[in-house]
């Protein structure tokens, strides 16, 4: 019977197999686009099995020496499993997408794309398992950078995309080299296993106590490396807009549901699960959580709001990852504040807030990265502005694209929205123990109706407005709608953003367990805590001691009465059904430059927060349609 930590390692060698065997295939696009399908299919199915085993059994390196390699430098826990989860979810999808989509390369062929698609996804899995916090970490680290770069500068003949890459090669390695060093200041003494976490931990409270300045270094070295993985202000801003939009869309699709968690479950990992409670009482845990937290408001205010003004799809996207890792950091950084006070009920809360916002945005991020690609895929541009109507030629795509834009702003019974529920509750009642935790919140809030407003944009921009004159022109040339295999990994993930909307328990359920698997440190008492979360399986936010309760299935039951109601209210006058053509104000013709087009959202405030900058890359005039005057009446 192999461990968990066996089976990760099979599945990074399995992943690392199949780039080689990739490589060989590649010069048919269809064949090593199948090896690579197979490939992580073959690896995901090694780590769900890794996951249910954990989490059922609990982690099974405790019970083993160790020696070997293995267990020495690999560890997989409950914390570890929810990233697992995560990027073996995703995968499959991205790979399943990426066969016929990698067609669309004309010009490029497909030897820089799977071997490094798998090898980062490899890295992936040894980032969040191995148990070393120096070479393994190193390893691993440079394992998906490198991949990662040749990712992004997939279409090295465009300068925008190898200068993209650039910056995101630099700044993982100043990530890289900033959590070494952090590692390298709490190091226990000179013996061969003294970057093993279990041996950094050992010896941390002997620092915390000698030494505060130095773990005080260390910690915030951690943060910033961390920080720039993730995407945090003011670091995410300096590469992850330019690099997300320049990698091929499933690539996108992991970098910002996938990659970029890795720094979460640094910080996580590195500030929860890393002091033993021997060490408590000299860990300032509470100041931390209120460093976390408010960088993260602020991230999630300053990536929306940049958000706001983007014009090209994937770029829009990626200043939205920004943000939506704030309020993922609001969550670490409430759970952190409250731990260590008598509120630690909410501290847990929290936590699952946060960690279910991992999930989430891995989902609908993934799926609305893949909804830009199958955009793409048709039209041959990421402009909004040239985008329209395509809802009426891509229904399947615009369907799943909706169920995204509404999870992503957290419209009730759609998954975002259920995680978020559960950061706002424990920032707002944890206001005795942290008074600025509510003001964070309250931010929070209002800029989510913010990211309702920008995806307003993206929606209706690009599939409710008329159809643009290339949209029109391209659906003479035949059928826009993507085929089955990329249809889909779209259906899939929005699938799974309605079940978890309606049915949070599912996840909270799953996180439960990951916390009873998580038992060090404060994982102790987080999972503790973390029994009395969820009711039912209709519950969502359930049994809270100040009763804010969230039941999804109550909400759907209300919202369809109240719509059999306003339809049996319609009927009874008799009035019946026409459809006409709409007035277009004394203008003859649907002309493209009549068009309300993405540029003209929002003005004022584009023009009141200009100060966050977040400029679009091309320049807004030439993004506008050009005005025909002889189309005008």
């Amino acid at each position: 019977m192999l461990t968990p930590e066996q089976l990760v390692v099979a599945a990074i060698l399995t992943c690392i197999g199949g780039a080689v065997l990739s490589f060989i295939t590649s010069p048919s696009k269809t064949l090593a686009g199948l090896v690579g399908l197979v490939t992580t299919a073959a690896a995901a199915v090694m780590i769900f099995w890794a996951v249910a085993h954990v989490l059922s059994v609990g982690p099974t390196q405790a019970a083993l020496p160790k020696s070997g390699f293995v267990p020495r430098f690999f560890y997989v826990d409950g914390l570890s499993c929810v990233f697992l989860a995560l990027a073996a979810l995703i995968s499959i999808p991205a790979a399943l997408y990426s066969i016929v989509y990698m067609r669309h390369y004309t010009e490029y062929g497909v030897t820089r794309y799977y071997p490094h698609f798998l090898l980062f996804l490899g890295a992936i899995y040894g980032l969040v398992s191995t148990s070393d916090m120096m070479w393994v970490f190193f390893i691993f680290w440079q394992m998906m950078t490198l991949p990662g770069y040749a990712l992004i500068r997939y279409e090295y003949r465009q300068k925008a995309n190898v200068y993209a890459a650039n910056k995101f090669l630099i700044m993982m390695e100043i990530a890289c080299l900033a959590v070494m060093i952090g590692a390298g200041l709490l190091a226990a003494g000179g013996a061969a296993d003294k970057y093993d976490f279990d041996a950094v931990s050992a010896n941390l409270p002997m620092l915390l106590s000698t030494k505060p300045v130095i773990t005080a270094i260390a910690f915030a070295l951690f943060l910033i490396g961390f920080g720039i993985k993730m995407g945090m202000w003011p670091f995410g801003q300096a590469w992850l807009p330019d690099a997300h939009p320049a990698a091929p869309s499933p690539v996108s699709a992991l970098l910002s549901g996938v990659m970029i968690k890795t720094g979460v479950y640094g910080v996580l990992r590195y500030f929860l699960w890393l002091v033993p409670q021997s060490g408590w009482a000299d860990f300032p845990l509470a100041n931390w959580g209120a460093v976390i937290a408010i960088l993260g408001t602020i991230t999630l205010f300053t990536g929306t709001m940049q958000a706001l003004r983007q014009e090209q799809t994937k770029r829009l996207l990626a200043f939205h990852s920004i943000g939506q890792i704030g309020y993922i950091l609001l969550g670490s950084g409430t759970c952190m504040a409250l731990l260590p006070t008598p509120l630690a009920p909410l501290a847990t809360i929290a936590l699952f807030g946060a960690l279910f916002h991992v999930l989430n945005h891995g989902v609908f991020k993934g799926l609305l990265f893949l909804n830009s690609g199958s955009m793409l895929h048709a039209t041959d541009t990421q402009d909004l502005n040239k985008l329209g109507g395509l809802m009426k030629y891509m229904p399947l795509t615009a369907i799943t694209a909706l169920v995204a834009s509404f999870s992503i702003s957290g419209v009730p019974l759609f998954n975002g929205f259920a995680s978020k529920w559960a950061i706002y509750v424990a920032a707002i009642q944890g206001s005795s123990a942290a008074k600025y935790l509510p003001v964070c919140a309250l931010i929070a809030i209002l800029t989510s109706a913010l990211t309702l407003a920008s995806f307003i944009k993206f929606f209706g921009a690009s599939f409710l407005s008329r159809s643009s004159q290339l949209v029109s022109e391209r659906a003479s040339h035949g059928r826009l709608e993507v085929g089955l295999t990329m249809q889909l990994p779209q259906l899939f993930l929005a699938a799974v953003c309605i079940l978890l909307g309606i049915l949070p328990a599912l996840g909270f359920a799953f996180l439960q367990s990951a916390m009873r698997m998580s038992q060090q440190s404060y994982g102790i008492t987080l999972a503790a805590n973390g029994q009395a979360i969820t009711g039912g399986l209709g519950s969502g936010i359930a049994n809270l001691h100040v009763g804010a309760v969230f039941v999804p299935l109550a909400l759907v039951a209300v919202m369809a009465a109240a719509f059999g109601v306003a339809r049996l209210i319609a009927g009874l006058g008799g009035a019946q059904r026409r459809s006409a053509e709409p007035w277009l104000c004394g203008y003859v013709r649907e002309a493209n430059c009549h068009r309300y087009v993405a540029h003209n959202f929002y003005s004022e405030i584009k023009r009141y927060f200009g100060w966050l900058g977040g400029m679009p890359r091309v320049a807004s005039k030439k993004a506008l349609p050009a005005l025909d005057v002889k189309e005008s009446p």
